[in-house]
């Protein structure tokens, strides 16, 4: 029920204030709280990195890439692949609409990004990321987070 609260809590916040940023503390408890800390072998750290250097923790980002495609949402999840868009033809390998990807609630965001890292690229997916975050010390990124 806590889980629950906490993520409604974050996402009216951010509905509220018409923000679509999050903090890296608040975005940090909810992912804790989605069990994605050694998910896969990454730890919170791993994916607060990623969100970062993605989006700039920017849940509502999109952005076209030099193919045409574009990426949607905190974790920058790409809609030739991962989601729908309506635009061309996707694989839709996570089974919902690009817009999903740009709910302040993040939960749809959060399934998707899982289902990627549990391919046999794990984030190596997101180029960012093997170039900002794999390999390099990462524990400041929860610095001064509170998590229970």
């Amino acid at each position: 029920m806590t889980k629950v609260l906490l993520i409604y809590l974050v996402s009216s916040f951010l509905a509220l204030n018409q923000a679509s940023l999050i903090s890296r503390c608040d975005l940090a408890q909810v992912l804790q709280l989605e069990d994605l800390d050694g998910f896969e072998g990454y730890s919170l750290s791993d994916w607060l990195c990623l969100a970062f250097v993605e989006s700039k923790f920017n849940i509502s980002k999109i952005n076209e890439n030099a193919d045409g495609s574009f990426d949607y949402g905190l974790f920058q999840i790409n809609g030739h692949y991962w989601c729908n868009d309506y635009k061309s033809h996707s694989e839709n390998l996570c089974h919902m609409d690009c817009q999903d990807l740009l709910n302040p609630n993040l939960l749809a965001g959060i399934h998707c990004a899982k289902r990627i890292v549990s391919g046999a690229r794990g984030m190596n997916n997101w180029v960012e990321w093997r170039l900002h975050c794999s390999g390099r010390p990462l524990s400041y990124w929860l610095t001064g987070c509170r998590l229970g």
